[in-house]
């Protein structure tokens, strides 16, 4: 019987990124929030998506799907030209790529942003096979958007670009090529492509899994980006859900470990050494990727305590922040942001996804007598 997916935090959460998506399909990335207000991201929605399928909200999730679809095949002849371009030896400039995030009518906005990113591109392919795997969806309805999207990152995915945090523009960064991989791997074990796209697909995840192993590992373990020797909250991510790289396997336990003492302090895992990002406070998503590393690896107990943490972070009105300030990395840098954007982006609908897809997985693995105390909490 699910326990964590039916507690008061987790049907607030469903309800809320329910409630605030759009007619269109798009999910905010959170509604008050300055500086994210009128946008939806490919990657956050992706795992957004991703969260909302894997409690049962299938309908959701198709429409999301359908908008990513839509704002891609708008797209089309532009996406042939950047392959084309790319293909000929002139690969386009960063401005003229696709953009991370989208308007909810689907345009790309006024304002400026750090936009060339590759990792939503394919984490969106990625969970909607992972999503039509769970429901038994026919993905050949979005199969014109999967083969644009194939084709973009087949041509397009050794390139730098900015990464999850939108910096870093001059870099390869693994948790990107871990996207990037994820997705490519995903619609080509599909069946959805033909002969040509699926081998193009296969040969660029394996080039990207050979680039890792040469040059973004160290110690052992993933790092930020190619030639680091830094590592970043996101990596969780290339162990679980993406399986880019197999939890349990040596690299996937350095990882994990190499996240737990770098950046994880009391279950809050901050994105990076050296944040300055409203002070570099510690994201509750982020100890959910975690959490769902650690269970894929077999250490539920620990995937508990950071499902525990993350849940702790919740206002009264059981909205989940981007990040909290309890354990600051830059503390003087906090106001800086505070006075250009204002307070911390609360809810995110990011952060409640993730709690929802680490409990739905925590609901799946339990076993007919666990009791986690943190139902005792959540029940309250």
């Amino acid at each position: 019987m699910p326990r964590y997916t039916s507690s008061p935090l987790a049907e607030h959460s469903r309800a809320l990124i329910g409630r605030l998506q759009t007619p269109e399909g798009a999910y905010p990335a959170s509604p008050t929030f300055s500086a994210y207000t009128g946008y939806s991201w490919f990657r956050d929605g992706a795992f957004i998506a991703d969260g909302m399928s894997a409690v049962g909200e299938a309908e959701s999730a198709e429409r999301f799907f359908d908008w990513c679809a839509a704002v891609l095949t708008a797209r089309a002849d532009h996406i042939r030209w950047i392959v084309a371009e790319t293909e000929a030896g002139r690969p386009p400039a960063g401005a003229q790529m696709l953009p991370a995030r989208y308007t909810f009518a689907g345009g790309v906005g006024g304002d400026e942003w750090w936009d060339f990113q590759l990792d939503g591109y394919g984490t969106w392919l990625w969970a909607l096979v992972e999503h039509s795997d769970r429901h038994g969806a026919d993905a050949a309805r979005w199969l014109p958007a999967i083969e644009l999207t194939v084709d973009y990152l087949v041509a397009s995915w050794d390139r730098p670009c900015y990464d999850w945090w939108e910096e870093h523009s001059e870099h390869v960064h693994v948790s990107t090529l871990a996207c990037v991989a994820a997705g490519l791997d995903a619609v080509a074990g599909a069946g959805l492509l033909d002969g040509a796209r699926e081998s193009g697909a296969r040969k660029a995840s394996a080039a990207i899994r050979e680039l890792v192993a040469e040059r973004g590992t160290l110690s052992g373990h993933l790092v930020k980006w190619l030639g680091s020797t830094a590592v970043d909250g996101s990596l969780a991510s290339a162990l679980a859900p993406l399986g880019f790289a197999d939890p349990a396997s040596g690299l996937g336990a350095a990882t994990i470990d190499v996240l737990e003492r770098h950046l994880t302090v009391n279950g809050g895992t901050h994105r990076y050494l050296g944040d300055t990002f409203f002070g570099g406070g510690q994201w509750p998503l982020l100890s959910c990727f975690l959490g769902l590393a650690q269970l894929a690896a077999g250490d539920r107990a620990r995937a508990v305590e950071l499902y525990e943490w993350a849940a702790s972070t919740a206002t009264e009105e059981l909205d989940l922040p981007e990040q909290v300030g309890a354990h600051l990395i830059a503390p003087r840098m906090r106001w800086e942001w505070v006075e250009r954007w204002g307070t911390v982006a609360t809810p995110l609908l990011w952060s409640h996804a993730m709690l929802l897809r680490l409990g739905a997985e925590l609901d799946t693995t339990a076993s007919d007598t666990a009791t986690d105390s943190v139902l005792e909490g959540l029940a309250r």
